[in-house]
């Protein structure tokens, strides 16, 4: 699909689509209730059914599957980012009424920085074709990986992008409303100068959080299809999505315990494919069906298999009952 046409149609129209969502729709900040925002995945999702559709009219069956197949893929991935995303706003204490600002923005600049990494991709497998075998090893190792990791270590504070920021930047020690830069005196009696807020800083880590999960999933679209537009152009659809569906699952999520186990099994399967990729290729309804069944099973097992309890502290010697466990409420920003 080189036809420069259909890239610039297509950026055209998310362009106008998110000119419309944040000059009229989201103009005023506000906490997004769960009615809005499944109104806004149903609307996304329909755009994104109706898109691929006009691809299966103008291009055919197969370039249609193609699209679904990523677009379903990338959505999957991208409910690994909630995970994250949840524990950021939470660890800053972000107000709800600034979330939407955060992942709007968070998103813009995602777009940007996968079509820069989707270029880089299609350019690395058109002229050495062997790239493709590295990518498969890696997101069987990364399917692997993520079936035995835990969101929960993750620290926002020992991010290296946010050591640096807080190095050369100022930051306040509060909001201000929902601005990323104010103008103020760091200290009683200094100078004036714009100061970054806690905002600012959230922002920053919804974007390197969305380039370590794009190393994953970007390669696995590729594994999908290896037309750049229609792995550009499902990858916006499923970021699009992304804020809306953050609102709809931020209360339910933690009930889907075991679909960490259906993402992982998602990528190894998608990197399997692409290490038989010569020697067995498998058709792209097969592989559709696969994900889609993976996915599935996966939300259902977790409906029915309740969660494991936690492991009851063991007893020391002499004790006859095991100690109240402190609590401590999770520690709020560092001061600037």
């Amino acid at each position: 699909m080189s036809s420069p046409w259909w890239w610039v149609a297509f950026n055209a129209l998310i362009l106008s689509l998110l000119a419309l969502d944040l000059g009229v729709f989201h103009k005023k900040g506000h906490a997004v209730g769960m009615r809005e925002a499944l109104t806004w995945s149903a609307v996304w999702v329909s755009l994104a059914v109706c898109f691929g559709m006009g691809i299966w009219w103008q291009l055919g069956r197969e370039p249609a599957l193609e699209f679904f197949a990523g677009y379903l893929v990338e959505e999957a991935l991208s409910v690994d980012n909630l995970f994250v995303f949840i524990l950021v706003f939470g660890y800053f204490k972000v107000p709800p009424a600034y979330q939407h600002r955060v992942l709007f923005w968070g998103i813009l600049g995602a777009l940007v920085m996968r079509g820069a990494m989707i270029a880089t991709g299609a350019l690395l497998l058109e002229r050495f074709h062997w790239i493709i075998y590295v990518f498969g090893a890696f997101l069987v190792v990364t399917g692997i990986r993520m079936a035995f990791q835990d969101d929960s270590d993750i620290e926002p504070e020992a991010n290296p992008i946010l050591r640096l920021l807080r190095r050369y930047i100022p930051v306040t020690t509060h909001f201000h409303g929902d601005r990323f830069f104010v103008r103020q005196a760091p200290r009683p009696g200094d100078a004036v100068r714009y100061m970054a807020t806690p905002l600012f800083v959230v922002l920053v880590l919804v974007e390197t959080t969305d380039v370590v999960f794009a190393l994953d999933s970007i390669p696995a679209i590729f594994g999908v299809t290896r037309d750049p537009f229609l792995v550009y152009s499902s990858n916006v659809f499923a970021i699009l999505g992304l804020r809306s569906m953050y609102f709809v699952l931020a209360g339910v999520i933690g009930k889907f315990h075991l679909l960490r186990y259906g993402l992982s099994l998602v990528l190894a399967f998608v990197g399997v494919k692409m290490l038989l990729s010569e020697l067995y290729p498998i058709p792209i309804g097969v592989a559709l069906g696969t994900v889609a069944a993976l996915l599935a099973g996966s939300v259902l097992l977790s409906l029915v298999i309740p969660p494991r309890a936690p492991a009851p502290a063991a007893l020391a010697d002499g004790d006859d009952v095991p100690a109240t466990p402190s609590v401590r409420p999770p520690d709020g920003p560092p001061p600037a």
